[in-house]
């Protein structure tokens, strides 16, 4: 995958906000890999802040719309994976200062 492609997607998916903490899942550290296929299937790997998260699903189909808007993707696959374990020191330094971590 080109390094043009993966920064849409990136950027694509900082449009989609964690809803309890307000900060996008890429800043969160919450996107682990995306990958796209020569069918254009985008593969998401990703984590949730919690595994009783109740916003799983909405922020799933949050990834879908988003990415449905870049023309090389025909489709989107979004694995939750819980390995490795979020942690806070995931989050990129925007999102610590947006929260008040040191």
């Amino acid at each position: 995958m080109d390094e043009g492609l993966k920064d849409s997607i990136l950027n694509a998916l900082e449009m989609v906000i964690d809803p309890e903490l307000g900060i996008d899942i890429v800043n969160l550290g919450l996107v682990y890999n995306v990958d796209v296929n020569d069918e254009g299937l985008c593969t998401v790997e990703m984590t949730l802040t919690s595994m009783g998260c109740p916003m799983g699903p909405q922020i799933v189909n949050q990834v879908k719309m988003v990415l449905a808007e870049i023309p090389e993707i025909a489709d989107t696959e979004v694995n939750i994976v819980w390995s490795p374990p979020w942690g806070k020191d995931m989050m990129s330094r925007y999102a610590k200062i947006a929260l008040g971590i040191g």
